[in-house]
């Protein structure tokens, strides 16, 4: 389908790459450099463009103020914004003032073709509205996995190669990342899609069970009998004790399995995915884990990002849960999200990842009493945003941050004078430590010791890395970046001061 695209981009390389790249799609590209040229070229092509693609660094007027001008000229059409790395909160300040979606720079044609796709079909859902999908199949393929993001298409264009084959595949990621979709997909797509698919749960199994459980016994078969010709999917395989690790890794080397308590053995054609939450090698290092099970496993592995890692995903991962709930609750058309709900949802980190975002979205249809999903339907995600802002801002004012650092200065004078003050040496320790009345916000690196002496450049490295990796989220290149040096060097500091770059406030070892 042919539609009006406009691009707004101050840069005329980029320009010329975004329009290059919607033309090889058949569409029709109309350009502007900046936000005033692009509203006359809505008003003379109003009733023909279909999708912008907006760069929110635009020098005449920020992306919320082109959003607030468009909607003022009482047009709806949807709006995908650019956005830097490491720019989330710009992308979630336009969501809020009714951005469609978002990509974040560098753009690859993939990602532009994907979410001017969901642009083109979202229109015509709305112009030609068809009976809604009632139920979700059990099996799920690779076409099921919603994913825009470059991490996680690079994880199932991972997974559709393991799919052509039988090597074993280990899933690594958080909880509720999405481990068992993948490998459900993967057994999909393979030439076993017809033979059984097992899903075993080491973590949730009692222990002295586990082994009759995954192998048999002489009264019941095990689930390695269950998959023969099919898939075994072995979730949080870590947990496995050590002696049916053993047993496990027989079983991957000979083909061959024996039932507890017999000494017969059984060939087996058994396809093995595991998944881990852990990391694996630290196992092998404490011997909680066989090294020589763990390269059998190794094989292929696949790391799945964590949800706040791939943000790009979640408008995309909500409107599939709403549209999947509303029809299990037999609505008469799918819930659609406000902008606000939209950018609540996107502005939250998803400890719980994609598990907790679709028990949230689940939640949150069943109770709505409207046509739209907005912030108030999801109360816990509000609070816990508000909460988490509270802990980043614990001052309203400069006059909060100025009395702690006055108090600061009263605690170290105290010291420096060499006082026997008890009272001095609690107010240093808590103002040094960050704790008490004289808390200081987290952008303040202090540049004394407890004991009033200057603190060594290595600590106060350490500590504005850590500061760096939080208020970037993680992300390696823009710390990088932002410290003013290379990645490879920034890696090697983490390793040196023992700094994990998932939880930089862990202390090093």
């Amino acid at each position: 389908m042919t539609a009006h695209i406009l691009v707004v981009d101050g840069d005329p390389v980029q320009r010329r790459l975004l329009k290059d790249a919607i033309a090889s799609h058949g569409h029709i590209v109309h350009l502007a450099e900046s936000g005033n040229i692009a509203l006359s070229r809505i008003a003379a092509h109003r009733d023909d463009i279909r999708a912008i693609l907006l760069d929110l660094s635009m020098a005449d007027m920020t992306g919320p103020g082109f959003l607030a001008a468009l909607s003022d000229m009482k047009l709806a059409i949807p709006v995908i914004v650019q956005t830097g790395e490491g720019n989330i909160e710009h992308a979630v300040e336009a969501l809020r003032a009714g951005a469609f979606d978002f990509v974040v720079k560098p753009v690859s044609v993939e990602r532009i073709a994907t979410a001017l796709g969901a642009v083109l079909r979202l229109d015509q859902t709305l112009s030609n509205p068809r009976p809604m999908r009632r139920a979700r199949s059990r099996t799920i393929t690779f076409d099921d996995i919603v994913c825009t993001s470059p991490a996680m298409v690079r994880v199932v264009e991972l997974a559709r190669r393991a799919a052509h084959s039988t090597i074993p595949v280990i899933l690594e990621g958080e909880t509720g990342v999405g481990k068992e979709m993948i490998a459900r997909a993967i057994h999909a797509g393979s030439d076993r899609s017809g033979r059984p698919f097992v899903s075993v749960n080491c973590a949730a199994l009692p222990v002295d069970e586990l082994e009759a459980i995954i192998f048999g016994d002489q009264a019941v078969p095990g689930k390695y009998q269950e998959a023969d010709g099919g898939t075994l999917f072995l979730r949080e395989v870590g947990a496995l004790p050590l002696d049916v690790q053993e047993r496990l890794l027989d079983a991957v080397q000979d083909g061959e399995i024996a039932t507890v308590g017999s000494i017969r053995r059984q060939k087996v054609n058994v396809r093995l995915i595991s998944a881990t939450n852990k990391d694996l090698i630290e196992e092998v290092k404490a011997g909680r884990f066989r090294e020589d099970l763990y390269y059998r496993l190794n094989v292929f592995p696949i790391i799945i990002p964590a949800l706040r890692r791939r943000k790009e995903d979640i408008p995309y991962l909500a409107r599939a849960f709403a549209e999947r709930f509303s029809a299990e609750q037999r609505l008469a058309r799918p819930l659609v999200f406000g902008s606000g709900a939209l950018a609540l949802l996107t502005s939250y980190d998803w400890p719980g990842n994609t598990r907790q975002l679709e028990t949230a979205i689940f939640r949150a249809v069943v109770l709505s009493e409207g046509h739209e999903l907005a912030e108030h339907d999801f109360p816990q995600i509000s609070a816990q945003l508000q909460g988490a802002s509270d802990r980043r801002n614990p001052y309203a004012d400069m006059a909060g941050a100025n009395e702690a650092i006055a108090g600061l200065y009263e605690s170290s004078a105290l010291l420096a004078a060499g006082l026997p003050d008890a009272e001095g040496d609690r107010m240093a320790d808590q103002a040094y430590r960050g704790g008490g009345a004289n808390t200081l916000p987290d952008n303040f690196i202090i540049s004394t010791d407890k004991s009033g002496n200057v603190r060594t450049i290595a600590d106060i490295e350490e500590e504005l890395i850590r500061f760096a990796l939080k208020f970037y989220r993680g992300q390696m290149s823009q710390v990088a970046r932002k410290l003013g040096i290379g990645r490879s060097t920034l890696y090697r500091k983490l390793k040196d001061y023992g700094i994990d770059p998932e939880n930089p406030e862990q202390r090093a070892a």
